[in-house]
């Protein structure tokens, strides 16, 4: 007698397995029951539909119930919602939300693959309709509808995951400014910090407004628009908001027929993928999966293991439990912009949290040979057990060939390769595809290196930690790298002796203290480890990744994350009007950090004749915004203005000698530079600036060095990663307006008080209600990025709605004011 067999949920896992059923019993009765419209669409795709990428929306349905009937003779039942189970009379009851009917199906073996639901917290607000998930296909409808007609100007996307990134950079396609708020300290939780914080410069490259650290309080409607007030206390406001902060499986329909169901919620199966009665499985994203690497389950919500999974359960139905299911390792790829960003087995994080031994190497190495044109670095690493070898996972971020690096470790992962195994594995080699010495291999001879004591390698926060503690006195820290490279940046504290003078200054390095070696990504740190190990010094360590990985690591974030397109649009406006060009001279400026970058623009344009072009690229993110500002004061005209893997590039064309762009000022703007943070020149500061905006003038607020200190937040920020002298500035300066003392009569605190308690008696404004009015009223408030760098003040330290900006940003508002005040 034909068998019957009964899947409950479509999409990857569950057609996966009905279409499997078929090729392994063609006289079986096939039901499939699906309680939305479509059995199988391919949901990964659905953020590249709402950019534009995948133009027609029929592509995105990989298979339609008429197409599945004809070829495999399933009976596809959507808008069929399974109720309840049956496990004892083998039945299933349905409900035909279609036809308003509830029936009950018999079966012989069942499937589940429910699939999963995104989270929604109950967090005040939450159903405001400008907020949406992304799931489906009819999620993918509205959001689309939404960007097509609306057109909404900022977007904020809460969660920083894979759908959360390449939902932001899709909506950044559509020219519609992106924020992402992440509750955590970091964004891709696959990833480990460091290799996070690369993804953050990127971000942060593109103009994308990133909160992290910082999770949703409440939503509230402000005018149609959604506001969200952020825990720390900050606030961002945005036309839609996209909920991306995970999954939880829908595991429910399971629960109540009395399958087991394990600690995260999801159905606990064996592996055959069989659940707790003998006659049903489960697949998907509703299962809690085996972890190879972390010997635990866990939920691993992937589209590819699902269909594994489906194809497995069907064998095992149809030929009695032949096949085991060895587990998903988490072996995932994400383009985010231009990176491609992908992991594969366990992160340091989570081999931590289940007290496995392991240790890493990260190495910064080409795409493909060097001496091949757009050969592109990335980063990668790899992690194992420091015992054995054993590989434990990896990580890859960069332009171009991190996906296929993250599939050959995940191969390897998958037949228990230990990392000097990676020394031997083959690889096509041309130079347009890889180098000799594949990435790969470069890991394996690392890891060997390391596992037999030829080197020692410390890691980014290990430094950190030691350069802010006592334990400094006990080190000595070496930058091997050449002068000009020293004058773009270095380790706090750190002495330079480049590798090539290491020998002959080896009296210069005392014995009886550890040594920490670094150059830009390591091979010049480990040739100089070698060289002083050989020499006798007993401890020498090599930073791992060098200063690339130190630097993005410990960077303090400069970008501006106010929304403001009147740089883009004020450029785009003005290209009609470029004259035609003489000559085009290009510089570049990476490495250098404001006002280093507008500085050589300066010099460089000093040069040329109205007319001629200057192309110049910048590594340093505040350019982004400076260079069309001090375009705009000084009469030439940014012609182009992009960003692209991580470098500005900037076309600048000389105007014919004006020194201000053509457009009138009205002469009567107002700027002030508040220098001082005394609490009597705050107050006279905020009385001119309000004053001023009553008047309907425009003002533009700059502060700098003490003066940054009224526009601190009262609370500490912790988890900012600070050095052991911006921790001093944060002790010493006053934090927040309301801790500042005046520059006369200051009376040991009791002058700001009397001054305080005056200004109520007779209803004058506080300092704070005159920065908040200010605020409200269109006053700009520019926060100097090079004083914030030189004090340690971070962007998170600030009260909300305070911009960032160089010299250059301030320069071009005092192009156009009549009064500039010095305070």
């Amino acid at each position: 007698m034909p068998k019957k067999y009964i899947v409950i949920g479509g999409v990857a896992g569950g057609m996966s397995a009905a279409a499997r059923l078929r090729r392994l019993d063609e006289d079986a009765e096939i039901i499939v029951f699906e309680r939305g419209e479509y059995v199988s669409f391919a949901n990964c795709g659905l953020p590249y539909y709402i950019g534009d990428t995948i133009k027609e929306r029929n592509k995105l349905l990989v298979q339609t119930p008429e197409a599945l009937t004809a070829r495999f003779r399933v009976d596809v039942r959507t808008r069929s919602e399974a109720l309840s189970i049956d496990p004892a009379a083998h039945t299933v009851r349905v409900k035909d939300t279609l036809r308003d009917r509830e029936y009950i199906e018999t079966y012989d073996k069942l499937i589940l693959s429910p699939g999963a639901e995104p989270v929604k917290p109950p967090i005040p607000g939450i159903d405001h309709p400008n907020i949406y998930t992304l799931w489906t296909l009819p999620d993918t409808d509205r959001i689309k509808a939404v960007v097509t007609h609306r057109k909404p100007r900022h977007a904020i996307v809460v969660g920083g995951g894979f759908v959360g990134l390449e939902m932001a950079e899709n909506f950044h396609q559509l020219d519609i400014h992106v924020s992402v708020v992440e509750a955590l300290d970091q964004v891709m939780t696959p990833l480990d910090f460091e290799m996070a914080a690369l993804v953050h410069q990127h971000l942060r490259a593109k103009n994308v407004g990133l909160y992290l650290s910082d999770g949703v309080a409440s939503f509230a409607d402000v005018g149609g628009l959604v506001r969200l007030r952020l825990k720390s206390g900050r606030e961002v406001t945005g036309d839609i908001v996209l909920l991306s902060i995970g999954v939880r499986p829908n595991s429910k329909l399971a629960r109540d027929a009395g399958l087991t169901i394990g600690q995260w919620g999801g159905i606990v199966v064996n592996d055959y993928l069989q659940t707790s009665d003998p006659d049903i499985y489960a697949v998907g994203d509703a299962v809690e999966i085996f972890n190879p690497i972390l010997r635990r389950k866990g939920q691993i919500p992937l589209a590819g293991p699902a269909n594994k999974q489906g194809r497995m359960v069907a064998d095992n139905i149809v030929q009695g439990n032949v096949k085991k299911y060895a587990g998903t390792m988490g072996t995932a790829v994400a383009k985010v912009f231009d990176m491609t960003v992908a992991a594969t087995g366990a992160n340091e994080k989570a081999l931590a949290a289940a007290n496995i031994p392991h240790t890493s190497t990260i190495i910064h190495p080409a795409s493909h040979a060097g001496y091949y044109p757009n050969a592109l670095q990335m980063a990668f690493k790899v992690i194992f057990s420091p015992d054995t070898g054993q590989l434990l996972g990896a990580q890859g971020v960069g332009y171009d060939g991190v996906d296929k690096r993250i599939d050959v470790i995940a191969t390897a992962l998958h037949f228990g390769a230990k990392i000097q195994d990676l020394q031997e594995i083959e690889h096509a080699y041309a130079p347009p595809y890889s180098a000799a010495k594949d990435p790969v291999n470069m890991a394996g001879f690392i890891g060997e290196n390391i596992l037999t004591g030829k080197v020692k390698v410390i890691a980014w926060d290990r430094v950190e930690a030691i350069m802010n503690s006592p334990e400094r006195g006990d080190h000595v820290l070496i930058d091997t790298r050449t002068p000009e490279e020293v004058k773009l940046g270095t380790i706090p504290g750190a002495v330079n002796i480049p590798v090539d003078a290491l020998r002959a200054r080896l009296n210069e390095i005392p014995k009886d203290k550890k040594i920490i070696i670094f150059c830009r990504v390591g091979l010049r740190g480990y040739i100089a480890a070698r060289i002083l190990a050989q020499k006798g010094y007993a401890e020498v360590y090599n930073l791992s990744g060098g200063y690339l990985t130190y630097s993005a690591a410990t960077e303090k974030p400069a970008i501006s994350q106010t929304f403001d397109e009147s740089i883009d649009t004020g450029m785009r406006q003005s290209q009609a009007a470029v004259p035609m060009r003489q000559q085009v001279v290009e510089v570049d400026a990476c490495g250098l950090q404001c006002p280093g970058p507008v500085m050589k623009v300066k010099a460089e344009m000093d040069k040329l004749a109205a007319g001629d072009q200057l192309i110049v690229k910048s590594t340093d993110p505040g350019f982004y915004s400076d260079v069309g500002s001090w375009a705009k004061a000084t009469g030439n005209q940014v012609v182009s203005l992009n960003m692209e893997k991580g470098i500005v590039q900037a076309t600048i064309q000389k105007g014919a000698g004006e020194q201000r762009i053509a457009e009138p000022s009205h002469g009567n703007d107002k700027t002030i530079i508040v220098f001082d943070g005394d609490l009597d020149k705050a107050i006279a500061s905020f009385i001119i600036a309000n004053g001023a905006l009553a008047m309907g003038r425009k003002v533009t607020l700059f502060f700098t060095f003490w003066g940054l200190t009224i526009l601190r937040k009262e609370r500490p920020i912790g988890g900012l990663g600070k050095n052991l002298i911006e921790k001093m500035f944060g002790w010493m300066l006053p934090r927040g307006s309301k801790k500042l003392g005046l520059s006369r009569m200051n009376m040991a605190g009791m002058g700001p008080l009397m001054i305080r308690g005056l200004m109520k008696s007779r209803n004058v404004d506080s300092l704070e209600e005159m920065i908040r009015l200010a605020l409200d009223n269109g006053a700009r408030i520019i926060a100097c990025q090079m004083s914030m760098d030189l004090m340690g003040i971070r962007k998170e330290e600030l009260i909300d709605g305070v911009e960032i900006g160089g010299v250059a940003t301030y320069l071009e508002c005092a192009e156009h004011a009549d009064t500039n005040l010095f305070i």
